[in-house]
């Protein structure tokens, strides 16, 4: 089943009714001089068990406690803006898998050659999806990605990744003089952020319910980051978001801040479809394929990650 993903960027009261999420509006609740009937009339509510993601994109947002247990009872990420509206936090269930136990002590006994081989794997995918977006997007010859990712070796110690990205993002926004990917950057750096950040609640959700730790990473290992495997994970789903956003940029520019209409864009991300398995699908479920693969190479059942391929 597709899970909703939910943005609230206006005034709101959050709560729980009958496994429902329930939304009501302050400027409504507080007017005295509304009927009871008017005010339940604009009462939306949705099923909890359907929601896969919430956004929370202002200050004036009220969340009750019993929904947040609710929602993360469901497996959901919930994801919280700052002043400029970009993500800056993520609140996950601490457990989502009933072997969880199990499936930490397979990730935690995983060895450095296993580790390396799935770097190798995913870095081999990223940039064979890159590849496939600059063909699509920009019809540019990639014979010399194709190489390197035939050339990556285990734990890509020449950094090839690195090399196909310089490659990778100087041609794809041509319009941009000397882009660079970077968080503070020039736009569209705005729009791929916000991408990522959606991009990134999906696969650590999916990480959590297939009972892995999203913390400890087979390549990135940063003290500071929570969530260092998602990192490593979403590697080859990235390119599904450059092309999102390479596709609304040569339609309607370049945009120094995210609009509604904008962020209603990058909301889809997680039922973009994307080619798995030789199947499409969305990429939310797709996600949770590629996850539950990892989990797979940890406990020794198989050496490969299942990835989506442009």
């Amino acid at each position: 089943m597709i899970k909703r993903t939910l943005c609230f960027s206006n005034p709101a009261y959050l709560s729980m009714r009958n496994d429902q999420l329930v939304i009501k509006l302050p400027q409504v609740e507080k007017n005295d001089s509304l009927p009871d009937s008017f005010k339940e009339s604009v009462t939306h509510t949705i099923p909890i068990e359907d929601i896969g993601v919430v956004v929370i994109d202002h200050k004036q947002i009220t969340v009750t406690q019993g929904l947040l247990e609710a929602l993360l009872a469901n497996n959901c990420a919930i994801i919280t803006c700052d002043k400029s509206h970009l993500p800056v936090g993520l609140m996950l269930p601490l457990s989502g898998n009933t072997i969880q136990n199990e499936r930490f002590r397979h990730q935690l006994d995983a060895s450095l050659p296993l580790k390396k081989q799935l770097w190798q794997q995913t870095v081999q995918q990223k940039i064979h999806n890159q590849a496939a977006v600059l063909q699509t997007c920009r019809n540019l010859p990639t014979s010399n990605m194709t190489k390197w990712e035939k050339d990556v070796r285990s734990g890509d110690p020449d950094n090839l990744e690195g090399r196909a990205a310089v490659f990778y993002w100087k041609n794809l926004f041509p319009e941009v003089d000397d882009f660079t990917r970077e968080r503070e950057g020039v736009a569209p750096n705005n729009m791929l952020n916000y991408g990522y950040a959606i991009l990134r609640a999906v696969i650590t959700r999916s990480l959590v319910s297939s009972g892995l730790l999203p913390t400890l990473g087979i390549h990135h290992h940063n003290r500071y980051n929570a969530y260092c495997l998602a990192d490593d994970i979403m590697e080859p789903y990235r390119p599904y978001v450059d092309e999102l956003v390479v596709r609304y940029t040569d339609d309607y520019g370049f945009p120094e801040e995210l609009t509604p209409d904008i962020k209603k864009v990058l909301l889809g991300i997680p039922v973009l479809d994307v080619r798995i398995g030789g199947q499409k699908s969305p990429l939310m479920i797709a996600a949770s394929q590629t996850t539950a693969s990892l989990a797979r190479c940890f406990t020794g059942e198989s050496r490969k990650i299942t990835y989506p391929e442009k």
